[in-house]
């Protein structure tokens, strides 16, 4: 069989098709699909996607309509739910704008963003772990020198912390750069404000012994943004909408892997039920209220009391992350052909 643009008598909507770019597929590399039944479907769909040249996505889609069709014999999808879902990603796509992604959010609460991450970003033993991003990262924070403050005055109560980026033998990384961010005291961004004025973030580099001390505020918890279809979906599951407080870290240096991760806080009321799955408990801390006025001032701060965080990060370098990646790739498709 020839090409599609070769067969005579073509109808006006299929040579439009063609002029507007739609594939002109040779019909003799296609294979034949006749047997439509449940049995059938899913060999059909894998074997009509089969001339994929990327080999990656070969993969990807293959096992994506594998699962998919499971998914739909499994819990023995019916049309009104089938509809249902097509109507909630049309929702969602429909809240997206520039600013904001709901089809993230939806990944964050169905835990596809941590697994993702942890995946592609896995740390040996030693290595200070990452966890997800978040949305509200701001490009060219103001940067600052260490020991001063990212916060301005009455964003929240103070908080100062310090310590030491080192590589896994160590050695400190010195002039890393170091961007941080955090919500104010009342549980917002600076980006959630009508008037976008850049607070309570900042960026700064280590010192030649990779030591890095910064103000700010102790951060509070927040919702995730719940007046879309994501919010409607958490509500019927009767899952709340909170983030446990968390301060926002994240570390580059050339020849290192970049690191993205956040602090948490004991004792915060949602430290273990987190709506987006990010905590991980290594990256929990404990920070010590100081009310000596005296030690605060000396600090940096108007006044006491101050809370004191000291927290020490390792980096691994991009060859080592590489080499982990490897390995631990090698151990999953292990336990798959297991």
């Amino acid at each position: 069989m020839p090409k599609v643009s070769d067969v005579p008598n073509l109808g006006k909507a299929v040579v439009d098709a063609l002029q507007r770019g739609a594939p002109d597929i040779d019909l003799n590399d296609l294979p034949i699909l006749q047997d439509m039944s449940a049995d059938r479907l899913t060999e059909n769909v894998i074997a009509i996607n089969s001339n994929t040249p990327d080999q990656r996505q070969k993969f990807v889609l293959e096992q994506l309509v594998k699962h998919v069709h499971a998914f739909a014999k499994e819990v023995n999808l019916t049309t009104e739910e089938w509809m249902a879902g097509i109507k909630f990603l049309t929702a969602t796509g429909q809240m997206c704008t520039d600013i904001r992604q709901e089809f993230i959010l939806l990944s964050d609460i169905f835990g596809l963003s941590a697994l993702v991450d942890t995946i592609n970003h896995p740390k040996p033993e030693g290595a200070t772990e990452a966890t997800v991003l978040g949305p509200f990262f701001v490009e060219d924070a103001k940067t600052i020198q260490i020991g001063e403050a990212i916060a301005s005055d009455g964003k929240g109560e103070h908080m100062l912390v310090k310590g030491r980026v080192t590589d896994l033998q160590g050695k400190p990384v010195a002039r890393c750069l170091i961007e941080t961010w955090e919500t104010d005291e009342e549980g917002y961004y600076d980006t959630q404000y009508g008037e976008f004025e850049m607070d309570c973030r900042g960026r700064l580099y280590t010192d030649d012994d990779g030591n890095y001390s910064f103000r700010c505020v102790k951060p509070v918890p927040y919702p995730i943004p719940n007046d879309g279809p994501v919010g409607k979906l958490l509500r019927s599951m009767d899952r709340h909408v909170f983030r446990p407080s968390h301060l926002h870290m994240m570390f580059q240096k050339e020849g290192m892997e970049e690191l993205i991760t956040s602090l948490y806080f004991e004792n915060d009321i949602f430290l273990t039920s987190d709506a987006v799955f990010g905590v991980k408990s290594s990256l929990v801390t404990d920070p010590k209220l100081i009310e000596d006025e005296a030690v605060a001032k000396s600090h940096g701060f108007k006044n006491g009391p101050y809370w004191h965080l000291d927290r020490d990060f390792v980096l691994i370098t991009t060859e080592e992350s590489k080499a982990q990646i490897a390995k631990e790739r090698e151990e999953r498709a292990k336990e798959v052909s297991a």
